[in-house]
């Protein structure tokens, strides 16, 4: 069997697109969706209605459960944008999915941990850094399930990790290779290009195993939206992959 995992799109519909061409060619049986879908100053409904049409399995996460409260009040502006340039009908859509599933045996996806849609699970804040973690952090935040395939978004760092028998993997973003987290934590996550993200799963006679995947994408067309819309900030990150622009890149 051969899964591709997508996360962390932020209604960026061009490396949406990219993917899921590169998916396309791969052979593969079924798609995983991550989570935090649509929030970004981006495409947000042209997102949705490709996925909402794409045969797979989706869930929910932080950013899907922010959207949905800005019907009450005005959230972040990336969840308040993609919140006013979708419809009732995205809405609905985002609210019947799960937070966390068992797609097939042997096989769970969620976004953060299974219990929090805003912890890491492969790393942890460490005075003022995001850190890999190790393995004891894991399992702890595992809670003694067992899986032979662990699959968590979040912190759009593409990692994998060998835990016993299992293997825990973060498939990085799809749509934004950097950004800012502010308080209380503030740290940067850059995975230092601009290329889309997303990971390839085969099941084979010995275990799962992993293949990290980097796409090509129409950059220029998501700099220029985000750019529009008024994030300069955006522009950057989906540019240069990195938070700050280095005169020697």
């Amino acid at each position: 069997m051969k899964i591709a995992a997508i996360s962390d799109i932020h209604g960026n519909v061009w490396a949406l697109e990219a993917v899921l061409n590169d998916i396309r060619r791969q052979g593969v049986d079924l798609i995983l969706n991550l989570g935090d879908i649509l929030s970004g100053p981006l495409e947000p409904a042209q997102t949705a209605d490709i996925l909402m049409a794409m045969d797979g399995v989706h869930i929910k996460g932080n950013h899907e459960r922010q959207l949905l409260d800005c019907a009450e009040t005005p959230g972040g502006h990336s969840d308040y944008f993609a919140f006013l340039h979708t419809t009732d009908r995205h809405h609905s859509w985002l609210k019947s999915l799960p937070s966390i599933v068992s797609p097939v045996q042997d096989v769970l996806m969620f976004h953060g941990t299974p219990q929090s849609d805003t912890t890491c699970l492969l790393e942890h804040w460490n005075g003022g850094a995001l850190v890999r973690a190790d393995c004891a952090y894991v399992d702890r935040h595992l809670h003694g399930k067992r899986y032979n395939l662990y699959l968590c978004g979040h912190s759009h760092i593409p990692r994998i990790l060998a835990l016993g028998n299992s293997l825990v993997v973060n498939p990085g973003s799809v749509g934004l290779q950097a950004y800012t987290e502010g308080p209380p934590y503030d740290y940067n996550v850059q995975t230092g290009s601009p290329h889309a993200r997303y990971c390839l799963l085969e099941k084979r006679n010995s275990g799962w195993v992993a293949q990290h995947r980097l796409v090509e994408y129409h950059v220029e067309a998501a700099v220029a939206t985000a750019r529009s819309n008024g994030r300069d900030d955006w522009a950057l990150w989906l540019q240069t992959g990195q938070v700050t622009k280095s005169a020697s890149c």
